[in-house]
C-alpha cells in the first residue's frame, strides 16, 4: 500500500459532529457530483442537506458525496465517486452523490474543463476515502478493545477475525466523527482495485431517459418570468435605438429595454471573454410570448468598427504565415541552412473555418437578485469565476451570491464563458423579479464565442536518405496564436523552427473542445504523411524513427518538450499491432494519426468503406489510448468514440462563415452537422496498462482522428485535402 499524509490536504478534512443522526462527514474537495433518488433522499437525515462538499457516512450505512464539479457529459459524477468508494471499500450500491453548490470556502478549482477533473481530483479523492475508512476502523477497533491493525474492511463492513466481531459503517459513523483526523493514511495498491477499472454504468442514465429534471432548461420557480435577448445582426455593431412601446403591450410582456452586460467599472474575469457588450431584453410570461415579441421588435444597430474582412479572414491569416515573428517562440538549429542543403523539400498549408459549439442544450439561466441577495441556478463550467464577475456587476459582496450548478447539455467550452448567466442576473436585477434566460438556437449560433479560424504552414527538408533535417511551422489564428511550439517533431529534428501570429478581429472565439489542437493536430498529422510519403518510407515507421530519436538523442533539453516519446511511440506500436497494419485490410483506404493533448497519448488507425461516394464514410477505427489508470472503462470506451465522431463530423461539414460581419449560419438548416448514417461503422478501443495516475479523456481523441481522416482520404481520392471541411474542398477546376 500507499502511505500518504493527510496534512498535505489537511484543510480539506472538515470534521462536523453536529449532525442529527451521529453521522461521520469528512469534508474534501475535488469530488463530482451525482443526484440522489428519492427515495434515497427519504432515508437520509435531513440535516445533511445543509452542509456543501462533504463525504458522509450515515448511521444507516449509506455514503454520500455533495460535489462541487460541473457535469458536462464527461461522466464525473459515476467515475469519481468510485474512487471514494474504492479507498472507503464501501459497496457501490451503497453510495450517492449530490450536486454542490458553489462554495468557495471549502472547495477548489469548481470548474469543469481542459480534461483535467479526474487527474486533479486523483489524490484528493482517493486521500478522502481512506481517511474516512482509517477512522471507521479506529472506532471499531476502539469499541471492541482489538488493534486497529487487525480490523479489516470489506463493503462497507468492519470485522474482526479473530473475536468474530463486524459491523456496518452505519455503527460506527457516530464514534468516528469525535476522533481525530490521522496523520496519514495507506492507498490501496492498484492491483487491488475492485470498484476502478471496472464497467459501471451512468448515475443518471435513468433519469435523462425517463425525461426527468436535470438540465437547466428544466428549472422552474414560482413566480419566474422568461427573458430573451436581441443582439446585432453582425459583429463590429453597436446598438443605436428601438421602436418598443408596440411590442410592450403585447400579451404576457412585462417589459423590454436596452442594457450593457458589463458597463463601465465591472471587474471581468477570464470567463467573461466572449459574448456582446450590449443587448435588448425581452421579459415575459413564457418563451412563445418573448418570441412573438422577439419577431415584432424593430431595434436599430449602427457600425461600431469595420471588421479586416469578410469569410474566415482569410487574405489576413495568410498575409500572416508570410510574415516571420520577430521572437521565433522556438528555434533549435539553422532551419534556413538545412533547407538550402535539403534534398527535396515539401510545402504545405491548411486552413480552418470558424465553428460553432452547438450543443444540445442551447444556453440558459435563472437568475433572483434582489437587494438582500442574488440566486442563481443553471448550466456553468465556471461557476467561481462567474460569482466575482457577478459580485462586480451586480454590487454584491461574495457571499450574499448563491450559485446552484445543473448538469449540462453538452458543453464543449461554450459554457466555460458565463456571459449568458450575468446577462440573466442583469435582467432579473432589473425587472427586480426571478427571471430564467432562454437562448434560442439562432441566438446561440449567431453570438460569437466561436472556435478560432485557422491557417498553418508546414515545410520540411529531406536529406538523400530521406530523412528529415528541417522542420518550420508557422501559424496564426483569429483571437489565438494556435502553434503548441514544444510538441512532437520539436526534440526529434536537429533544425526546428516554430512561429506563431494572432488576428485580432471583431467575432467572438473562445475555447472549442481541445482548444487549437483541434485543427493543429490535424494538419500536422496529414502533413506528417505527406513528408513520409516524399521520404519513401511507411507512415507509422517514419514516425517511428522520430520518436526514437527523440528518447535516444533528444534535441536540446527534453525537459523542454511537453511530450514523452516512449509514451507517444508506444500508442503507435499498439494501434499498429491492433490494425494489423502491415497486413491485409480488405482493400480499403487507410490512414494513420497520432497526437498528445491534454496530458494523454492517442493513436489512431481508420479505413473508410469501398465505393466511390464524394465523401465515403469511415468503415472502422482502431484507437490507441494512454491516458494512465481508467477509473470506468465503459464510460471511457464512450468519450473516445464521441470525441473523434464529433471531430469526423466538424472536420468533413461543419463552417460558420460572415458577409460583412454577418454570420450566414444561424440554424442546423444551414450549419451543417454529422448525421447518424454518416458515423464510423465499428470503433475499436484499446487502452494503455501502464499503472501511472489517470491524465485527460474527454478531449484527446478528437485531434488526431482528423488527420487519419485526411489520410485516408488522400488514399481514397488520390488528392490531399487542405482545407476544412472537407465535404467543400474540391479539386481545381483546369480547362
Amino acid at each position: 500500500m500507499t502511505l500518504v499524509r493527510t496534512k498535505i490536504g489537511r484543510r480539506s478534512f472538515i470534521r462536523n459532529t453536529g449532525l442529527a443522526s451521529g453521522g461521520l462527514v469528512l469534508g474534501f474537495n475535488w469530488l463530482a457530483s451525482c443526484k440522489m433518488t428519492p427515495e434515497q433522499v427519504d432515508t437520509l437525515p435531513k440535516e445533511w442537506f445543509d452542509l456543501n462538499g462533504f463525504l458522509k457516512v450515515g448511521d444507516n450505512g449509506l455514503v454520500t458525496i455533495m460535489s462541487p464539479n460541473p457535469e458536462i457529459g464527461q461522466n464525473v459524477k459515476t467515475a469519481m465517486p468510485m474512487i471514494i468508494a474504492e479507498e472507503l471499500d464501501v459497496a457501490w450500491k451503497d453510495v450517492i452523490v449530490e450536486q454542490a453548490p458553489l462554495n468557495t470556502d471549502i472547495f477548489t478549482r469548481q470548474l469543469a474543463g481542459g480534461s483535467q477533473s479526474i487527474r486533479q481530483g486523483w489524490e484528493s479523492l482517493r486521500m478522502a476515502g481512506a481517511t474516512a475508512k482509517h477512522m471507521l476502523k479506529e472506532a471499531a477497533a476502539a469499541a471492541w478493545q482489538v488493534p486497529v491493525a487487525e480490523i479489516t474492511v470489506k463493503e462497507g463492513m468492519l470485522m474482526h477475525e479473530a473475536s468474530d466481531k463486524s459491523a456496518g459503517f452505519g455503527e460506527m459513523a457516530s464514534a468516528a466523527a469525535k476522533l481525530e483526523v490521522p496523520e496519514e493514511v495507506e492507498l490501496k495498491d492498484n492491483n487491488s482495485f475492485s470498484i476502478i477499472g471496472t464497467d459501471r454504468k451512468n448515475v443518471d442514465g435513468p433519469k435523462i431517459v425517463t425525461g426527468q429534471p436535470l438540465f437547466g432548461l428544466d428549472v422552474y420557480k414560482e413566480g419566474m418570468l422568461t427573458a430573451m435577448i436581441v443582439h446585432p445582426p453582425a459583429f463590429g455593431m453597436k446598438y443605436k435605438g428601438m421602436k418598443a412601446d408596440a411590442v410592450k403591450n403585447m400579451p404576457g410582456i412585462k417589459d423590454v429595454f436596452h442594457f450593457e452586460v458589463y458597463p463601465e467599472g465591472v471587474e471581468k474575469q477570464w470567463s467573461d471573454g466572449g459574448g456582446i457588450p450590449e443587448l435588448v431584453a425581452i421579459v415575459g410570461n413564457s418563451t412563445w410570448e418573448c418570441m412573438q415579441a422577439k419577431k415584432a421588435l424593430e431595434v436599430e444597430w449602427e457600425e461600431d468598427s469595420k471588421l479586416e474582412s469578410t469569410s474566415y479572414h482569410d487574405e489576413a491569416l495568410a498575409a500572416l504565415l508570410e510574415t516571420p515573428q520577430e521572437q521565433p517562440a522556438r528555434k533549435d538549429g539553422d532551419v534556413e541552412a538545412a533547407f538550402k542543403k535539403a534534398a527535396k523539400i515539401i510545402e504545405s498549408t491548411y486552413s480552418a473555418p470558424y465553428l460553432a459549439h452547438n450543443t444540445m442544450e442551447p444556453m440558459n439561466f435563472f437568475a433572483h437578485v434582489t437587494p438582500e441577495k442574488a440566486e442563481l441556478l443553471g448550466p456553468i463550467q465556471t461557476p467561481e469565476f462567474l460569482e466575482k464577475t457577478l459580485a462586480s456587476r451586480l454590487g454584491m459582496p461574495l457571499e450574499k451570491i448563491d450559485i446552484m450548478m445543473t448538469r449540462m447539455g453538452g458543453g464543449f467550452g461554450r459554457r466555460l464563458y458565463g456571459t449568458f448567466a450575468v446577462e440573466a442576473a442583469a435582467i432579473s436585477q432589473k425587472m427586480n423579479a426571478p427571471v430564467k434566460l432562454v437562448y434560442s438556437r439562432e441566438d446561440d449560433m449567431t453570438q460569437g464565442t466561436y472556435r478560432p479560424a485557422y491557417k498553418i504552414k508546414y515545410k520540411a527538408g529531406l536529406d538523400e536518405n530521406g530523412n528529415l533535417i528541417a522542420w518550420h511551422v508557422r501559424g496564426a489564428g483569429t483571437n489565438d496564436d494556435l502553434v503548441w511550439e514544444h510538441r512532437f517533431p520539436a526534440g526529434a529534428v536537429d533544425n526546428y523552427l516554430a512561429e506563431k501570429h494572432v488576428l485580432q478581429t471583431n467575432v467572438t472565439t473562445g475555447a472549442w473542445r481541445a482548444p487549437r489542437s483541434n485543427f493543429i493536430a490535424g494538419a500536422e498529422q496529414a502533413f506528417m504523411d505527406e513528408v513520409a510519403e516524399a521520404s519513401g518510407k511507411d507512415p507509422i515507421e517514419f514516425r517511428l524513427e522520430l520518436f526514437d530519436r527523440a528518447i535516444n538523442n533528444p534535441v536540446g533539453d527534453p525537459k523542454q518538450n511537453d511530450y514523452d516519446p516512449e509514451r507517444y511511440a508506444g500508442v503507435l506500436k499498439l494501434v499498429k499491432e491492433k490494425s494489423n497494419w502491415n497486413g491485409a485490410n480488405s482493400g480499403k483506404a487507410r490512414g494513420v494519426s497520432a497526437y498528445y493533448c491534454h496530458n494523454s497519448y492517442v493513436a489512431q488507425v481508420l479505413d473508410l468503406e469501398d465505393g466511390g461516394a464524394d465523401m465515403p464514410r469511415v468503415d472502422k477505427i482502431w484507437c490507441a489510448v494512454d491516458c494512465g489508470i481508467v477509473v470506468n472503462p465503459l464510460s471511457a470506451k464512450n468519450q473516445v468514440e464521441g470525441g473523434m465522431v464529433d471531430g469526423i463530423g466538424h472536420a468533413t461539414y461543419s463552417a460558420m462563415t460572415f458577409t460583412d460581419g454577418k454570420p450566414n449560419q444561424s440554424n442546423y438548416d444551414r450549419y451543417r452537422l454529422i448525421r447518424n448514417m454518416e458515423a464510423p461503422k465499428e470503433v475499436e478501443t484499446f487502452f494503455v496498462d501502464n499503472g501511472i495516475d489517470p491524465t485527460g479523456l474527454g478531449e484527446p481523441s478528437l485531434p488526431p482522428v482528423i488527420g487519419a481522416l485526411a489520410n485516408a482520404l488522400y488514399k481514397a481520392k488520390g488528392r490531399r485535402h487542405y482545407s476544412q471541411p472537407f465535404i467543400n474542398d474540391k479539386p481545381p477546376i483546369v480547362g
